[in-house]
C-alpha cells in the first residue's frame, strides 16, 4: 500500500495505490483477469507447458493451456480519481507457493479465482488467506459449459467464514473483473476498519 502525494497548480492531491492478490489453482484464469482490467500492458512471467510440467501439474481439465505463470503477473488499474489498484497474480502449481509469502507483503487484500468443475483446486489459497487474516473474495469465473452455481452453493462447499464474499465474474471482461475489484476493496476496507477499531477498543 502506497500514497503518492502530488502538487499542481493551486490544488493538492493525494493518490492511494492499493495492492492486491490474485490467486487461485492451475489454470483458472488468473492471467487472464489482470490482463483485461489492466490498463497498462502486463508483466507476465509465462513459459511454454512441457512434457515435464504436464507430468507435476493436472491439465486435464485445462487441456487448451498451453503456458503457465513460473513467478507473477503484474498490471494496474484505476478505480477511480485517486485510487489505483497494483495487481499481482500468483503461480498456481504448489511448487512455486514459496513466492507467496513475498507477493502477499503489504497486500490489502486478494481475489480467489474458482472455477466450479475443479473448486478443490482454490481450497489452498482459501486457507493461505484465512491463516494469514488477508482479507479476500472468492470470484468464480464463469467457464462456458460448466455447471451453474449459486454464490452460496459455493460458500457452502468452500466452509468460508461468514461474511466472506463470493461473487461471479467472467474474468476475460474488464468491467466484470473491475466489479470484482471493487468489492474486494470495499470488503477488505471494513475488515481493516473492524480490526484497527478492536484494537484500540
Amino acid at each position: 500500500m502506497a500514497s503518492e502525494h502530488s502538487e499542481g497548480a493551486g490544488a493538492d492531491t493525494t493518490a492511494l495505490a492499493l495492492k492486491i492478490l490474485v490467486a487461485g489453482g492451475f489454470g483458472v484464469g488468473k492471467t487472464t483477469l489482470v490482463g483485461a482490467v489492466s490498463e497498462i500492458r502486463p508483466l507476465r512471467t509465462e513459459e511454454q507447458l512441457s512434457e515435464i510440467g504436464e507430468s507435476v501439474d493436472d491439465v486435464a481439465a485445462v487441456d487448451q493451456k498451453t503456458t503457465t505463470t513460473v513467478a507473477m503477473d503484474f498490471g494496474r488499474i484505476t478505480i477511480r480519481s485517486g485510487l489505483s489498484l497494483y495487481l499481482f497474480g500468483t503461480p498456481g502449481q504448489d511448487r512455486f507457493w514459496f513466492l507467496w509469502d513475498e507477493l502477499s507483503q503489504g497486500a490489502l487484500g486478494a481475489v480467489v479465482l474458482a472455477d466450479t468443475r475443479r473448486l478443490e483446486d482454490c481450497f489452498p489459497a482459501v486457507d493461505y488467506f484465512e491463516h494469514r487474516r488477508i482479507p479476500f473474495v472468492v470470484a468464480v469465473n464463469c467457464f462456458a459449459g460448466a455447471r451453474a452455481y449459486g454464490a452460496q452453493d459455493v460458500s457452502r462447499a468452500l466452509d468460508l467464514d461468514r461474511g466472506t464474499p463470493v461473487v461471479l465474474c467472467d474474468a476475460r471482461d474488464r468491467d466484470s473483473g473491475k466489479e470484482v475489484l471493487i468489492r474486494l476493496v470495499e470488503y477488505a476496507g471494513r475488515m481493516h476498519t473492524a480490526r484497527l477499531l478492536d484494537s484500540v477498543g
